[in-house]
């Protein structure tokens, strides 16, 4: 039922939703009513999940975002599940936040991140579907006078067993829409699932082949102006001054404004006019303290970092000092990894449409409340006031999950042009140069082996960025960041798969005024390569294969080692490789997920083919094994793009990558071949989207010391003159 008297402050929305990105799992409460809900084509709802048209179509909405993994579609089959319809005659919708405030955040959370969206959603979007179908069924046994104990349902059919009557779900709707739901549900044992394991098509393909499906770059609206904007080089940077005489002029320019205290946009007729506008506008910046800063000055200060005496702990077991100088044989490496570009296929975009009474924005985002949190703060309009549309993302990979400032500037423009749709699109340049990079972190590790060659002693200590810190620092932990040390937690859904007598963790926090952000896979990625090259060159010190160091110190962690043992099975580590083939391993948990790889590549000079790569995963449960497949494949070309080729540096305080010519992605024909093991043990929901692409990396990198016997610890590759073909 839709409360039509809900009042909320704009404070208080903001404040939530930042909570809500950062994690804060809220209860559900999905409202039933003896009054009929309707979508818009006048359809009930039977809940807020499942609209059911007289046609037996069934709408699942979708609060997640949906940008290419699939979770659209996984979401879906989870709730078709339960509901037991029809598969070929299901779609989905995305409800906006807007409603969901309206009717008390029903939907629950709307970020779509840190591979949440089915781990984090698959209980309540299953419990729709089920008490949907209740609901259904109860209304057709009502309408036949029988007990609904001796009615059935399949494929969106429902059979009273004893006279063989049937009915469709679309005939019952109405009726059912009317009915109380019950207080509970059960939910299937996964032995009885029929749909959830099938590698069913996925919903959103059709679209995307005929160029049907729109994107936020795509989306027109009458009247519609076009924007593009410009924003202050040098993070932290404001406008000085800009002369709008001088392109006013020109084809098609509408007006030219500023937007916040750092930010220059010219609106236009159509976008390209906007652009060269722009182009032409004189601006000047003060840059303020930051354009001091370059890539040297950062490396220098996290390099402090790593023999500084303030650190954060995560984890301390026994006395690693004394272990380690008690040790038969020290081992020590400093690593660092660099900071990187999200690079979306579709820069970042918003339509704004703005009233005194009514703001409404169409926007590609990962987390639809954030968006419209950040409506609200750039309105001044109270939630019922405000409306956002969310709109399939032409990639996201975190970087339209907590970071709206692309929402915040549309709605700023829209407000000076005021009652007139308009719709911002970032410059590739300006997508590059203004992103919110993968944090820059350096690593120093000491091992200590006794003199059987084994691991006494191991101190990580990191020096780098905290991603919290600059975004949600009321998650800090006095002061720590636990998100840093993904991969490397004594517990929950990164837990370190060794157990070392004598170990010590700890970050020393060294922020810059370049902006981090969530980095698909975030810090699993440099921790992955820090630690499991690490562990490749304790092996190599102690004499033992790399494979047998690492399973005397996972006894402990039998879901680490069976992934592990997978890889190393399927592409027949121990066992001669063929002529010129060199084998790396690696093996991780990240976002409750156990993962593992086996690559296999052959060297020619400088020169790196990355030939196979054999990944295992357990998720738990695998909603959808074909596009599990993809996943896995996809995060590849993401983490082995990033191992050979990508950078940011700073120089002058900006960021010097402006296009894909100097911050490159690997091409099809260097894909590896990639063999996937998908092992659900059952029992909890791992994550899919972003485990898998952190052990990429680091098998590679000990293949390649395998192959030629050098140990590179920083990154790029092509840094050393290393070539992937």
């Amino acid at each position: 039922m839709i409360t039509k008297d809900l009042k909320i402050g704009r404070r208080s929305f903001v404040i939530g939703s930042a909570a809500v990105g950062a994690g804060l799992a809220l209860g559900l409460k999905i409202p039933f009513g003896t009054s009929v809900v309707r979508a818009q084509d006048g359809s009930p709802e039977i809940n807020a999940w499942i609209v059911i048209r007289p046609d037996d179509t069934v709408v699942v909405r979708i609060a997640r975002s949906e940008m290419g993994q699939g979770t659209l579609t996984g979401l879906a089959q989870m709730a078709a599940e339960e509901l037991e319809c029809d598969w070929s005659k299901v779609t989905t919708e995305y409800p906006t936040p807007g409603q969901s405030v309206a009717r008390k955040r029903v939907w629950g959370n709307f970020s779509t991140g840190g591979s949440r969206g089915i781990r984090e959603s698959n209980e309540y979007v299953r419990k729709g579907g089920a008490t949907a179908r209740v609901m259904l069924v109860q209304a057709a046994a009502d309408t036949w006078k029988v007990p609904a104990s001796e009615c059935s349902a399949a494929n969106s059919v429902i059979t009273h067993k004893p006279s063989g009557r049937t009915t469709t779900y679309g005939k019952v709707a109405e009726a059912a829409a009317k009915l109380t739901p019950p207080a509970e549900v059960a939910l299937k044992d996964p032995k009885e699932w029929k749909l959830i394991g099938k590698s069913v098509k996925r919903l959103d393909t059709i679209g995307k082949v005929t160029g049907a499906q729109v994107y936020g770059a795509d989306l027109k609206l009458p009247g519609m102006l076009n924007a593009a904007i410009k924003d202050c080089p040098v993070f932290g940077g404001k406008v000085k001054s800009f002369e709008a005489d001088k392109v006013k002029s020109m084809p098609g320019v509408r007006h030219v404004v500023q937007v916040g205290d750092s930010a220059v946009a010219v609106v236009a007729d159509t976008w390209w006019q906007a652009k060269t506008a722009l182009d032409a506008l004189p601006i000047a910046w003060d840059e303020g303290p930051n354009k001091q800063v370059s890539s040297a000055t950062i490396a220098e200060m996290l390099k402090a970092g790593l023999d500084a005496d303030q650190a954060f702990v995560r984890t301390q077991v026994g006395d690693v000092k004394s272990a380690i100088a008690g040790a038969a044989k020290k081992v020590e490496a400093v690593y660092a990894y660099p900071f990187q570009n999200h690079a979306p296929m579709e820069p970042m975009n918003a339509t704004a449409k703005y009233t005194a009474d009514k703001c409404e924005v169409w926007v590609p985002t990962q987390n639809g409340e954030a968006a419209f949190a950040a409506t609200l703060a750039a309105s001044g309009l109270p939630a019922e006031k405000c409306e956002v549309y969310k709109i399939h993302l032409g990639g996201g990979f975190g970087r339209r999950g907590a970071f709206h400032d692309y929402v915040t500037q549309a709605v700023l423009i829209a407000k000076q042009v005021p009652g007139t749709p308009v719709k911002l699109l970032w410059t590739r340049e300006e997508d590059m140069t203004h992103g919110r990079y993968h944090p820059v972190m350096q690593a120093k590790l000491t091992g200590g082996l006794d003199a059987s060659g084994n691991l006494v002693g191991l101190h990580l200590r990191l020096s780098g960025q905290s991603i919290l810190a600059a975004v949600f620092p009321q998650n800090l932990q006095d002061g720590r960041d636990n998100a840093t040390f993904q991969g490397l937690d004594p517990s929950g859904d990164f837990t370190l798969g060794y157990t070392v007598p004598n170990l010590l963790i700890d970050h020393a926090m060294r922020n810059t005024h370049v902006p981090p952000g969530f980095w698909r896979g975030v810090n699993i990625n440099q921790n992955a390569i820090f630690l499991e090259c690490f562990l490749d060159e304790l092996a190599k010190a102690s004499g033992q294969d790399a494979l047998e160091f690492r399973r005397k110190l996972m006894s402990k962690h039998p879901k680490h080692l069976a992934v592990l043992n997978a890889v190393a099975d399927r592409a027949g580590w121990g066992k001669p490789a063929p002529q010129g083939v060199y084998r790396g391993l690696a093996q991780m948990m990240a976002f409750g997920s156990y993962v593992a790889a086996c690559a296999e590549i052959s060297v020619s000079g400088d020169k790196v083919k990355v030939r196979r790569i054999v990944c295992a995963t357990d998720p738990g449960y695998a909603v959808n094994p074909a596009q599990i497949e993809r996943q896995i494949a996809g995060s590849f070309v993401y983490g082995l793009s990033a191992l050979f080729m990508e950078e940011c540096t700073v120089k002058d305080g900006r960021i010097e990558q402006t296009n894909f010519h100097n911050y490159d992605s690997m091409r099809i024909a260097q894909m590896p071949k990639v063999e996937s093991i998908i092992m659900p043990s059952g029992g909890f929901w791992g994550g899919v989207g972003e485990p898998t692409i952190c052990v990429a990396a680091p098998a590679v990198l000990n293949a390649f010391f395998a192959a030629t016997g050098k140990r590179i610890r920083t990154f790029p590759l092509k840094n050393h003159g290393v070539q992937m073909v």
